[in-house]
């Protein structure tokens, strides 16, 4: 089913709603009916006496110039950390230019996005929090047309954003396990790499980035204030430094490492590649799926050690205090490890309330008979 009409200057427009339906009963998503379709007709005349109908304002500009536009615009006046410039482009080159790069700005609407988002979803795109970034990725790319080309809305404000499923479940080491883990590693530094990551929740960036003067032996700190990620030098990922504390196990084992290595300069990279420079990532988590391979341990990521970290400190500090730690952006992301926090003196205060304490195991022994 298609829609036609002509625009103040002249030009003609044809827009595809989508297939019309015919049959009875409910049409499934994205059929129109009749009386559908007379709706759709009155949102277009809505709009054209708005004067936000899409292709009455002509910007002279396709959707690719709008893409090379917003990726000059986060990357120098907005100042985007490189990996996030890698991630937009990537989602840009990948998935919007491809659909919608010849189009003129001003064609593209709110039907069309809907479209495009359900093929995507149908087709390509199946998790709910990709398809969602996606949406944002392409909504920041309209609202800098808004800005830059004077495009009277933008399409993709009105378009529903799949919600994406929380994750609950997270799969962590145990202390025994880490130190399985450090046990089968392949080397004295990678050995103290993994205990310094599941013992201080450094993100893998962080580690690849550490230095020795950043190591505090007689503060029993480590100071965080910068990330080696997409082979670029960058601040941590909320963009603060922050200070860690460095337990005894992990200062053991990191003065040894100092000592292996000749006692090196305090500028010195503590985990180095070969030649002294930033150890490669994918090499690096090569080497952690060996280890835990050797030590007989079920397969988890290397950021796992990471949420090792936090599971295992949420019992002994309170939210803040996590959160600084670990440095997270808000401290909604802290609350993922709050169901892992120990109960007992909570267990205690309803077995109180209930008056059941002290009793409990003498009552199940009494119903059971």
């Amino acid at each position: 089913m298609d829609v036609k009409y002509r625009l103040p200057d002249g030009r003609q427009v044809q827009r595809r709603l989508g297939p019309a339906w015919t049959e009875r009963g409910r049409p499934p998503t994205g059929y129109f009916t009749k009386r559908t379709a007379q709706a759709a007709l009155r949102e277009i005349l809505d709009e054209a006496r708005k004067g936000t109908l899409a292709g009455m304002v002509r910007t002279g500009a396709t959707f690719s110039e709008a893409c090379d536009e917003y990726l000059r615009w986060i990357e120098h006046d907005r100042q985007r950390k490189h990996s996030t410039l890698l991630d937009y482009r990537s989602a840009i080159d990948t998935h919007l230019r491809p659909a919608f790069g010849t189009w003129a700005l001003e064609a593209i609407t709110t039907r069309d996005v809907e479209l495009w988002r359900d093929e995507m979803r149908a087709t390509r795109v199946r998790s709910n929090r990709t398809m969602q970034k996606l949406l944002t990725v392409f909504h920041g790319v309209m609202e800098r047309a808004r800005h830059h080309y004077v495009l009277p809305t933008n399409p993709v404000s009105d378009v529903e954003r799949p919600r994406p499923a929380s994750r609950l479940e997270i799969d962590v080491l145990s202390p025994e396990e880490v130190l399985q883990l450090v046990d089968a590693a392949a080397s004295e530094q990678d050995a103290a790499l993994f205990l310094t990551a599941a013992f201080t929740g450094l993100r893998q960036g962080e580690l690849l980035a550490l230095r020795w003067q950043d190591v505090d032996f007689a503060g029993a700190t480590v100071r965080v204030l910068r990330a080696y990620t997409h082979e670029r030098l960058t601040t941590p990922k909320s963009g603060k430094s922050r200070a860690v504390p460095l337990a005894p196990e992990v200062a053991a084992r990191l003065r040894a490492l100092h000592a292996a290595q000749g006692d090196p300069d305090p500028s010195a990279l503590v985990f180095p590649g070969p030649h002294g420079d930033f150890m490669v990532a994918r090499l690096l988590a090569r080497r952690y799926l060996v280890a835990l391979e050797q030590a007989g341990l079920r397969r988890l990521r290397f950021h796992d050690l990471r949420h090792t970290f936090g599971t295992r400190m949420v019992g002994h500090v309170d939210l803040l205090e996590l959160r600084e730690m670990m440095g997270h952006g808000s401290i909604t992301t802290t609350e993922r490890y709050l169901h892992y926090k120990p109960r007992q003196e909570l267990a205690a205060k309803v077995a109180a309330a209930f008056g059941t304490a002290g009793s409990s195991s003498e009552r199940s022994v009494a119903v059971r008979r």
